[in-house]
């Protein structure tokens, strides 16, 4: 069982941010792992557009305007957002470094200058753990920050986990809930989360059936999943929710709900990422509603 030796954290400066870094410094002192701090200016620098019918003026693009969604002029940089971006990622690096000093932490700090997805999933392709947020849709990145997750979970190799923007928890961990699917990608998230598996206090392999469905013989259950933890030494707990009038992603959040799980282990884009942009999918549906810290696997 391979441990965490490795772990990235995704910083900027929105609210949820210091959050992210909590769970990172944790995760780090919990596996003695070396932690690397991640930012870009692209992640930092405030969404400006200039209009031609104002005289070429720079103006502010609110989130919720209508000319961000229609694309009535082009994002461009200015030199004082570009200074205002530099100044934040000083002030993040900073305190990234001093949360390292007082957790007794060996680490580096990573700022990316070009295109952040390139930049993020080259450092990804080192590390064995990537941590980053849920895009608040009240505060939505900048283009190029909108599609960090999926590139960096499909292109890297990686385990990713994501941290929901509305989570409060510094530790992660305790209760892992499992969700099984006999896919694939779910054994590559289990197989990634063996490490904090292994340090959880309760684990929980979880099958969502849909109303109707016979298992077919030859499929893994979730007890040949527990026989094969326990072989590792961790004790899993098995369970079973039939989905009647639910989805896939909300069957396993209401689950993870009622049982007080702080993590959820799951495959991701078992369908290709077009199909699930275009259709919908249960990790869509995940990185949109989640409502607990989530390691996601390709």
């Amino acid at each position: 069982m391979m441990d965490l030796r490795d772990i990235l954290v995704v910083l900027d400066d929105s609210s949820s941010s210091d959050i992210r870094l909590d769970i990172a410094v944790t995760l780090a002192q919990q596996h003695q792992a070396h932690l690397t701090g991640f930012s870009a200016l692209d992640l930092l620098m405030p969404i400006r557009s200039f209009l031609p019918s104002r005289g070429n003026a720079e103006v502010d693009i609110q989130p919720t305007s209508s000319l961000g969604i229609w694309g009535a002029a082009p994002l461009v940089n200015y030199p004082e957002s570009e200074r205002q971006a530099a100044e934040n990622a000083e002030r993040i690096e900073v305190a990234f470094r001093e949360r390292l000093r007082r957790g007794g932490l060996i680490g580096d700090w990573r700022m990316a200058g070009g295109k952040v997805s390139e930049a993020l999933v080259r450092q990804a392709q080192q590390v064995d753990l990537v941590i980053l947020g849920q895009i608040d849709p009240t505060h939505p990145p900048r283009p190029e920050g909108r599609h960090l997750i999926e590139d960096v979970l499909m292109t890297s190799g990686r385990p990713i986990l994501v941290i929901p923007y509305i989570s409060q928890l510094a530790k992660i961990g305790t209760k892992v809930l499992v969700g099984w699917n006999n896919s694939r990608e779910a054994v590559r998230a289990m197989n990634d989360a063996m490490p904090l598996l292994a340090k959880a206090s309760s684990v929980t392999i979880l099958e969502a059936i849909p109303a109707g469905k016979k298992a077919a013989t030859d499929e893994v259950t979730s007890a040949d999943l527990a026989r094969h933890l326990a072989r590792h030494g961790i004790e899993a707990k098995t369970a079973r929710t039939v989905m009647a009038d639910i989805s896939a992603s909300d069957a396993m959040l209401s689950y993870a709900a009622d049982a007080s799980a702080d993590l959820l282990v799951v495959g991701g884009y078992g369908h290709s990422r077009l199909r699930e942009l275009m259709l919908g999918g249960v990790t869509r549906e995940l990185l949109q509603h989640m409502t607990l810290p989530v390691l996601m696997s390709h």
